[in-house]
């Protein structure tokens, strides 16, 4: 090719690139506009009603959640309908305006799960100046349920593998029950543990099952935890206990080493670490009257008599203000408390420590020469043993008492609930007096019946007419859950409290045969200026071994119902006779009693499971108010 044809060949190609960069140039607005710009938004999503289009799962933590979102418009006088299955119990529920302003239109709540639903909703819109008023139904499929298996080969199902409706009276058809459940521990999170300084209960790490179910016993609601939860993150990961529904409606609850607030819908209000000098949460997050929280945590750091330092399992409170997490003061309960008082130690199962159950230890005691030996020894952490840096206290609920400004303490590994003052002075103590310091003397509640006489507990106060009598009777709690003042019921000196006796080592010592093992609710009566208790209400003596809940549960006063609510958590279990291990996970029941009746007005079975605690829901709390 000579030079001139090479030229012009040259020329060609500039030109045309020119010319195909200005088409190009001249399209790129064009294109622009058609994505966002000047010509309008395309909606090429599917819009059902009137409205605008339905966000499924909007916080991605509830997938059986959605937001049928407002259109551009006003809307109010929102009401909400979940259609129920066939035989099925209906969810509806108005919508106060400021949630439909929260989440930018109607929120969905109560799906059933793999389930086509339909949601009919009213409403009232503002368009052009006027409301026009609405009448709609949506189809919407929500997906089954979803939770991480651990490769224990009791593990059946996701959640549970069936729940068997006992019975429900009409008073209570519409309840809805929040459960908090979890897996076994599983390899994939038992990777870290704390160190420099030693102890603590950061093992404590397994997969959340968080749901509610109706009185059908269909789950209408669920927890799909990973966008806040990592199974193999220190920070991210650990069981999520405590769980409460605050007055606005929304949850709090806390896990390892955070404590958090979310609506039902996923939306967080807060997800903070625990403040630096504390650690392992599990178990209690009080939110007080006050307005405050009371956390059951841990020293971080403490230095011990014998200059070893360590961190401490279970055994500190603390009160966080929730708009700034700032730690308003602490209780330190080796500080308050004997953490070596050992004779509780001596009588628990070793193969039913809460929750660190250990089938191979069931029946296993330990002796008071192994616990000093112990002690003398670095084997520190979540064990059963005496002195800061092991297990001697496993606070498992707090409870503050607004009234005096105390805080009532339950711990399981002291059978034993303590009233605390601000001041950090025992108040009184619901438990044995016996393996107690002279310096608790004069601390002890006096058992007494409705007419005010003294009974009578012997061998140094442990054996009381309720553990030897087959009729029942006074009894103290023994590796108790759940000490709650009923504050409706209370008032000045007289304090109703509920709690959840799980009864291993009752009259201090194990029983002949792990099949003659117990679990109560209990209702107590304290009268606090004559340091004197009534037993006044207790259920499950007459349920014997099948409703044995060795480790969690709850005893609950409801006050929207007048009633007593019961999760015996780890009850119905296959259990190997001859040494109380369990065979099979757990069946647990849920029920809920009217006040003082001895039956119960709810009776519902979850199947192969592991329960912790569970409680009423209220959908009005959570979108009405």
């Amino acid at each position: 090719m000579n030079c001139r044809k090479a030229a012009a060949v040259k020329t060609g190609r500039m030109a045309r690139l020119v010319l195909c960069s200005a088409m190009l140039g001249a399209a790129i607005p064009t294109m622009a506009f058609a994505i966002g710009g000047a010509s309008g938004a395309k909606v090429d999503y599917q819009v059902q009603g009137k409205l605008g289009e339905v966000v499924m799962n909007p916080y991605d933590l509830a997938p059986l959640t959605a937001v049928i979102k407002n259109g551009g418009y006003v809307i109010k006088d929102v009401t909400v309908r979940i259609v129920p299955k066939k035989d099925g119990q209906e969810i509806k529920y108005q919508v106060a305006n400021k949630h439909l302003l929260t989440h930018g239109g109607i929120p969905v709540f109560g799906l059933y799960a793999d389930y086509v639903n339909t949601v009919e909703i009213e409403y009232s819109k503002l368009f052009n100046g006027k409301w026009e008023q609405a009448k709609e139904s949506y189809t919407l499929y929500a997906p089954p349920v979803y939770s991480e298996p651990n490769a224990t080969k009791t593990l059946k199902a996701a959640l549970f593998s069936g729940a068997e409706v006992k019975k429900v009276d009409k008073k209570f058809s519409d309840r809805l029950y929040f459960v908090n459940n979890f897996l076994h521990k599983a390899g994939k999170g038992t990777r870290a543990v704390w160190n420099n300084p030693t102890g603590g209960a950061l093992e404590w790490n397994y997969y959340p099952q968080n749901f509610i179910v109706d009185t059908k016993g269909e789950v209408r609601w669920y927890m799909k935890a990973d966008t806040i939860y990592d199974l193999k993150s220190i920070y991210n990961a650990g069981v999520m206990m405590g769980f409460k529904q605050n007055n606005d409606g929304a949850m709090s609850w806390g896990f390892g080493q955070r404590y958090v607030k979310y609506d039902i819908m996923g939306k967080e209000v807060f997800n903070r670490e625990l403040p630096a000098g504390y650690n392992d949460f599990s178990h209690s997050m009080d939110n007080s009257p006050n307005g405050n929280y009371f956390l059951r945590v841990a020293s971080s750091n403490l230095k011990r008599a014998d200059g070893r330092n360590v961190r401490t399992v279970r055994d500190v409170i603390i009160e966080v203000e929730p708009a700034t997490g700032l730690v308003k003061d602490e209780w330190r309960l080796f500080d308050i408390l004997d953490p070596y008082r050992d004779v509780n130690m001596k009588v628990l199962d070793q193969g039913a420590v809460c929750l660190n159950i250990d089938a191979s230890k069931a029946g296993h005691t330990m002796t008071a020469e192994e616990l000093a030996k112990q002690d003398a020894s670095d084997k520190f952490g979540d064990i059963v043993g005496v002195g800061p840096g092991r297990n001697w206290a496993h606070v498992n609920s707090v409870d503050h008492d607004a009234e005096d400004d105390s805080i009532i303490i339950s711990s399981r590994h002291q059978s034993a609930v303590v009233k605390i003052g601000r001041d950090k002075q025992v108040k009184w103590i619901l438990g044995s007096p016996e393996g107690w310091k002279k310096e608790y003397q004069g601390k002890f509640l006096t058992p007494v019946d409705s007419k005010g006489n003294k009974i009578v507990c012997e061998a140094g106060g442990s054996k009381c007419p309720g553990y030897e009598n087959d009729e029942g009777g006074f009894d103290w709690t023994w590796t108790q859950h759940t000490a709650f003042k009923i504050d409706s019921k209370s008032k000045g000196d007289i304090l109703y409290l509920s709690v959840f006796d799980n009864g291993d080592s009752r009259g201090m010592e194990q029983p002949a045969l792990p099949s003659m093992k117990y679990s109560r609710a209990v209702i107590y009566k304290i009268d606090q200026k004559k340091m004197t208790i009534e037993q006044v209400w207790e259920f499950g003596k007459e349920r014997g071994n099948g409703w044995y809940s060795p480790v969690t549960s709850l005893t609950e006063y409801q006050t929207d119902k007048d009633s007593v609510f019961v999760y015996s958590a780890t009850a119905g279990a296959d259990f190997d006779i001859t040494t109380g291990a369990f065979k099979s996970d757990p069946n647990p029941y849920i029920m809920e009693f009217n006040y003082g009746s001895k039956e119960p007005a709810v009776e519902i079975q979850l199947k192969d499971t592991t329960g912790y605690q569970a409680m009423p829901f209220s959908v009005d709390k959570a979108f009405t108010k």
